[in-house]
């Protein structure tokens, strides 16, 4: 059976001590921004099936998606969306085997995010 002694084991490092590095506070928005992608998809899968059910369902559907909280969602899905164009972009230069020193990592994260920002503005813009 396993030695379970925890008195003399030192501890992990506490979120409070641990800073986070761009890698995986890329990679936790990565997450984030993926999932709130999949709530806007489904609520504009809703929006067409309710154009499709009928005036009624379609002025409820509308109604919520036009609503602050769906402009909400849809405008961060926006932003989702250029976050992972950028991400991705990034992911293909590491996959030619460059950009893993440390210097770069950060240079890319930053970019990864001043990039979708700045995507996410124009677009807004452009419409």
């Amino acid at each position: 059976m396993a030695d379970v002694n925890r008195g003399n084991r030192p501890l992990s490092p506490h979120i409070t001590i641990y800073r986070p590095q761009m890698t995986s506070i890329t990679s936790i928005l990565t997450r984030i921004t993926g999932n709130a992608m999949l709530v806007a998809a489904l609520m504009i899968v809703w929006w067409f099936a309710a154009a499709a059910a009928g005036p009624q369902a379609f002025a409820t559907a509308d109604g919520f998606i036009t609503s602050w909280f769906g402009d909400l969602v849809m405008a961060l899905s926006v932003w989702g969306l250029w976050y992972h164009f950028m991400a991705g972009l990034r992911h293909l230069y590491w996959d030619s085997g460059r950009g893993y020193d440390l210097e770069s990592t950060y240079a890319l994260g930053y970019a990864v995010i001043a990039g979708s920002l700045i995507l996410t503005i124009i677009t807004f813009l452009a419409v």
